[in-house]
C-alpha cells in the first residue's frame, strides 16, 4: 500500500525562518499544496506600495518579470529546503540556471500571483523546477529554474 501523499502549507513566518532572503527581496508571502520535493505553489499578492512600482513604471506599473523568475526560484527553494527534512536553514541558496524562460502577460497591482513550480530534477544538493505563474488561472510568465543549497 502507498504512503498517503502529504500536502503542507508554508506561512510568512515559516518562509522566514527557511530563506535568507529578506524586505526587499523576499518575494513569496506563502508557499500551499506542498507536496515532498515534487511541487507547490507559492503566492504573491502584488500591491502598489512595492518599491519596484516606483519606477515601473509611473504611468502604468507593471510587476517585473525577472522578480517573478525570482520568486519562482524562492518557491523552490522553500519546497527543496523543506524536503531536505533537518529543519536547518542552509547557510546559501545559489541560483544556477534560468531556461525557456517567457514572459506572456503584464502583471498590475492587485494581481495575485500564484507560481506553480514542479520537480523536473535533482542531483545530491542541486534542484530544477519548471515554473508557471498564473494570475487568475492565467499563465502569465514561466521558466525552468535551478538552484543549490549549501551548508
Amino acid at each position: 500500500m502507498e504512503s498517503p501523499i502529504v500536502i503542507e502549507t508554508v506561512d510568512i513566518n515559516t518562509i522566514l525562518k527557511t530563506l535568507p532572503h529578506r524586505y526587499p527581496f523576499l518575494l513569496i508571502d506563502k508557499v500551499v499544496d506542498i507536496r515532498a520535493d515534487y511541487s507547490g505553489v507559492g503566492i504573491k499578492n502584488v500591491t502598489i506600495s512595492e518599491p519596484p512600482f516606483l519606477g515601473h513604471f509611473p504611468e502604468r506599473p507593471v510587476y517585473p518579470g525577472v522578480l517573478m523568475v525570482e520568486a519562482m526560484a524562492q518557491t523552490a527553494g522553500v519546497i527543496g529546503i523543506r524536503a531536505a527534512g533537518d529543519g536547518v536553514k542552509p547557510r546559501a541558496v545559489y541560483f544556477l540556471t534560468i531556461d525557456k524562460c517567457k514572459f506572456r502577460k503584464p502583471v498590475m497591482p492587485g494581481d495575485t500571483i500564484e507560481y506553480h513550480l514542479k520537480n523536473i530534477g535533482r542531483r545530491k544538493a542541486m534542484w530544477w523546477f519548471h515554473g508557471d505563474a498564473k494570475v487568475n488561472g492565467v499563465t502569465v510568465a514561466e521558466a525552468d529554474v535551478g538552484a543549490m543549497l549549501t551548508d
